[in-house]
């Protein structure tokens, strides 16, 4: 039988492996470390042993703290609230339009019924989505929503939407979408401590949720309930994460980074440090400047004690204090004003030392540590282009895009494409959508992608160039080009045989066809190209 390892022989190994090198034994008879980022006897590393709990037990204790904190600074940071106006600029933007893209193959259909059965069911949704019949509070669109929804997940961690079945005369639809804030999302205090809920998330054996308890009204609400409202503060609800048959009775949005992650993260956890510090410190450099431009010049005296007692009395201080007063015109600068000045006194210039030369260069490397935490390039995060030309404007735009991009589909999987089962759910038992066998081919009918904001061009030439180069050596198509651009390639089709057909009607020639030749590479600068020649065709 092998021998068994012995607490304490791989420490002793090593220190044996250290001593056949001929290095020095560490004092106290400290092992080597392997690697030196796990040393605990290197002075920079000493003193830090953070603890290795699971995704929860590092988080859950500290959400709240970290929810507070985002939220003040989006508020009262401008870098932040413009860093999160970007978010949902390139996330969402002012564009939202269903694409379904059922699975023909496992309904055994042809593309064409799939094609004019997901125009139907685009324009039904359409009449619910861009309306505010999605909207419990009847006050947004599904733009709205997802806009706010991603706003509060990037802020407080967490995005909550509760389908409810509200039927109203006015509408044809009963599915709306009632977004709570997610500080309502909290374990209720008899269930504390149970290790299979986490801050109001209920969970099985597997980490899936099986139910989550909201309070009935939000904590903050403190100051404004009366009477029965008030004990909405101790009342919470349990509300199961699915029916019996299998809808969907609560869409929570988070970011899971970690295995067994119940909860999401101010997406400024990493760099709420920075954040809060550069903020006060920007202030602080304002106050300054701004006291030190208050100040012209100093006057000062070089009269001695006793000078002065032979100059002016016994009350030397009274004496001067009245011919300061006399000199008025010292405290009204002006281009070519002559001052008098007290006896025995000079005026001495002020020469501030605000701004702070360095001040800049520091909140620069300052704002792109924050801008990395953002996942945003600096150029994009601060608005500013100053510093950047063509290429690197682009490279960093096309690194900015590829965040964006996986932010849309973690987006459209949680909270989108979710909601659209929800909604076509309700059509297809009310006779408006025909979907045979509907919940043996759930995926297959819900298959669908969401066309967002279109991402604009920094240079629409070479950009168009691009994109023709593209279509024409087949790695890619009209769809998805249109829907880099926000726009829906059948409809981009139809507007262009309504316009051609009126042209006509109105003897207008149409625009000639023609044929672009990319130019020329350049000679390696950054310079923009000359313009593309244009060969009409016949």
């Amino acid at each position: 039988m092998g021998r068994k390892n012995q607490p304490g022989r791989q420490s002793r190994s090593r220190t044996s492996f250290a001593a056949s090198l001929g290095a020095a034994p560490l004092k106290g008879g400290a092992a080597m470390s392997a690697y030196q980022g796990a040393s605990h006897t290197d002075l920079a590393l000493s003193d830090w042993q953070p603890m290795a709990g699971s995704a929860d037990a590092d988080l859950l204790p500290e959400l709240g703290t970290l929810t507070s904190r985002a939220r003040d600074l989006a508020r009262n940071d401008g870098l932040m609230a413009g860093g999160l106006q970007t978010h949902r600029d390139n996330v969402v933007g002012a564009v939202l339009r269903l694409s379904a893209v059922p699975d023909y193959r496992l309904l055994g259909w042809t593309p064409e019924q799939a094609r004019e059965w997901g125009n139907k069911v685009e324009a039904h949704f359409r009449s619910w989505a861009d309306t505010t019949d999605c909207d419990a509070a009847r006050t947004l669109d599904l733009l709205g929503l997802t806009v706010l929804a991603l706003g509060g997940e990037m802020v407080n961690g967490d995005a909550v939407a509760i389908p409810k079945w509200l039927p109203r005369p006015d509408s044809p639809w009963a599915t709306r979408l009632s977004v709570i804030e997610a500080d309502r999302l909290e374990t209720p205090p008899y269930l504390e401590g149970m290790a299979r809920i986490r801050r109001g998330v209920e969970l099985d054996g597997e980490g899936a949720p099986v139910a989550y308890h909201f309070r009935a009204a939000h904590p903050g609400d403190a100051l404004y309930l009366r009477g029965d409202e008030a004990q909405d503060l101790n009342r919470w609800e349990r509300v199961p994460a699915f029916t019996p048959w299998g809808r969907r009775r609560v869409v929570h949005l988070h970011a899971k980074e970690r295995t067994g992650q119940s909860r999401g993260k101010p997406i400024v956890s990493a760099v709420m440090r920075e954040f809060h510090m550069a903020g006060k410190y920007a202030q602080n450099e304002l106050q300054a400047s701004l006291a030190n431009s208050l100040v012209a010049a100093f006057l000062e005296s070089d009269l001695s004690q006793e000078a002065a007692s032979a100059l002016f009395g016994d009350q030397a201080r009274d004496v001067w204090k009245e011919s300061v007063m006399q000199s008025r015109s010292i405290g009204r600068l002006q281009a070519g004003a002559v001052i008098p000045l007290p006896v025995g006194a000079r005026l001495q210039s002020f020469a501030p030392g605000r701004p702070n030369v360095a001040f800049e260069a520091f909140m620069l490397a300052v704002e792109r540590r924050i801008a990395a935490g953002m996942n945003l390039p600096y150029e994009l995060f601060a608005k500013d282009f100053s510093r950047v030309n063509y290429s690197s404007a682009r490279a960093a735009l096309l690194e900015a895009w590829r965040y964006f991009h996986g932010r849309r589909r973690w987006l459209t999987t949680t909270w989108l494409k979710p909601i659209y089962e929800l909604w076509l759910e309700e059509a297809v038992n009310a006779g408006v959508i025909d979907a045979p066998g509907f919940y043996a081919n759930r995926y297959a009918y819900t298959r669908c992608r969401f066309v967002f904001g279109g991402k604009g061009w920094v240079d629409p030439v070479k950009e168009v160039q691009a994109a023709k180069l593209r279509l024409e050596i087949g790695v890619s198509t009209l769809e998805q080009e249109c829907a880099e651009q926000g726009l829906d390639w059948e409809e981009v089709l139809h507007q262009q045989q309504l316009e051609a057909q009126r042209r006509a009607e109105l003897g207008i020639a149409a625009p000639a066809a023609t044929t672009w030749i990319a130019s020329t590479a350049d000679n390696g600068s950054d310079k923009e190209e000359g313009a593309p020649a244009r060969k009409d065709a016949p």
